[in-house]
């Protein structure tokens, strides 16, 4: 199916190129887009800042691209499920910044809704978190500056996309898909059925198409494959 904003991986292609900013949706795999994290392996594209929730595993979702080295910086809540995202960083090889769940959330939001930042006072105790953040009094009260996030590209995953870019979720898939659909400056969305304009009812749709700009048709995710 083609027209509207469905495309081809050949024609995402030229969104990508090394060095770049990228969001992905997803946790610990579910909700991210298996076969573009495939398209980008074999496109080679490397030396990536990326932003999502967290690493994945080893074989499944954004960690493939941490295992084959391909990312020099992550920000990311937690790094847990992929020992090999903690080893990297323990050898030097990879940047991970550090974002509480909430704030991470939060801090993407920001970046969609054209805000600067957020004020929080979670981890204002914390050595780690509170480090060289800049801090503000307000009615009595400390608070952090915590910067929004903002990417060139975000891949997300959707179980249903219109043509017009429209998108319903399956699930706990959504988790944080919505939220890096507006913080990107291109949206990219992988979605597992791309239906004509009014077949999605208005009441189920959660990312309005305004924020996406390109979709492309899932291959799914062989987890054979993906587990070896």
């Amino acid at each position: 199916m083609r027209g509207r904003k469905v495309s081809s991986y050949d024609e995402i292609k030229r969104y990508f190129h090394d060095g770049m900013t990228m969001m992905f949706g997803g946790f610990g795999g579910v909700g991210s887009p298996p076969t573009t994290i495939r398209h980008l392996l074999h496109w080679g594209i490397k030396e990536l800042t990326l932003i999502g929730n967290d690493t994945g595993f080893p074989s499944i979702g954004i960690g493939q691209l941490i295992t084959e080295g391909r990312a020099v910086k992550v920000i990311a809540s937690h790094i847990g499920s992929n020992p090999v995202a903690g080893r990297l960083m323990s050898e030097g090889k990879l940047e991970v910044e550090f974002s509480p769940q909430g704030i991470l959330a939060e801090r993407i939001r920001a970046g969609g809704s054209g805000l600067k930042g957020i004020l929080t006072d979670i981890g204002l105790d914390d050595p780690y978190l509170n480090k060289d953040k800049t801090k503000i009094e307000l009615n009595g009260s400390t608070y952090m500056i915590e910067t929004a996030l903002t990417a060139e590209v975000g891949i997300i995953y959707a179980r249903k996309a219109d043509m017009l870019g429209n998108l319903v979720y399956d699930k706990s898939a959504r988790n944080t898909n919505p939220l890096v659909a507006m913080a990107a400056d291109i949206t990219i969305v992988e979605a597992e059925e791309i239906v004509e304009p009014g077949d999605l009812q208005p009441e189920e749709i959660v990312t309005p198409g305004v924020f996406v700009d390109r979709i492309v048709q899932s291959e799914g995710v062989d987890w054979k494959w993906a587990w070896e």
